[in-house]
């Protein structure tokens, strides 16, 4: 097996691991299961990845880089036609979300959200700040591009509200299958452009929430 071209067994042991890594957890899934998976010797992981941890590595960056790579590329080309004018909202959120949901319904997309799905479970921070490392470029660009759409927010503001709007975002792509089971099969996930239209208004809906004036006085009805 090992006489194969390396690009070969590269692949094979990011396909072995990523399949491994999404049914078992990361942590769980030791080398020589990926490798036997893969039928190649132990040496190979250390050839192509350097470590396990360089093998993790690698199978985000296969699927995520051309993810963000595509969503860089639709705001880019918004940011184009504006020509320095502030980009319309919900069209910075279209060229966040529609790539996501299009590659979460993809073979490799289910793969990856539930690897994605398990990632704040597994022991330690390495893999939460490998993600920091993998979405810092790409949300830097589009918290800039929502900031300038939204100029009465503040950096503060800013951040903790695309914070919100990751999470709603995040769950609605990892964990598809709970919307269908709460609401007893009235809610499609695989309904694409349901999900599309709902989500964005949604989170623009949040984004531009009026700002809380510190210090108001409660409401009636809240605890005081």
């Amino acid at each position: 097996m090992e006489s194969q071209a390396p690009s070969t067994t590269k692949d094979r042991l990011l396909d072995a691991a990523e399949e491994l890594f999404s049914s078992r957890g990361i942590d769980a899934t030791s080398l020589r299961a990926i490798t036997s998976a893969a039928e190649v010797n132990l040496a190979s992981v250390n050839y192509h990845f350097g470590s396990k941890d360089g093998l993790v590595k690698t199978v985000f960056l296969r699927r995520l880089e051309p993810l963000n790579n595509e969503r860089l590329e639709l705001l880019d080309a918004l940011e184009i036609s504006a020509a320095g004018a502030p980009i319309e909202l919900e069209a910075i959120l279209d060229a966040w979300v529609m790539p996501a949901l299009r590659m979460g319904h993809s073979p490799e997309g289910k793969r990856i959200k539930r690897l994605m799905s398990g990632i704040y479970s597994e022991p330690g921070d390495t893999l939460q700040a490998l993600l920091r490392e993998l979405f810092s470029e790409i949300l830097r660009r589009f918290c800039a591009a929502i900031g300038r759409a939204l100029p009465e927010l503040s950096g503060e503001e800013l951040m903790w509200r695309v914070h919100f709007m990751l999470g709603a975002m995040i769950h609605t792509v990892a964990d598809q299958p709970s919307i269908r089971a709460l609401s007893g099969g009235l809610c499609d996930p695989s309904d694409i452009e349901g999900v599309r239209r709902r989500l964005i208004g949604f989170v623009a809906a949040g984004l531009r929430a009026p700002l809380e004036e510190k210090n108001a006085p409660p409401t009636a009805g809240e605890d005081r």
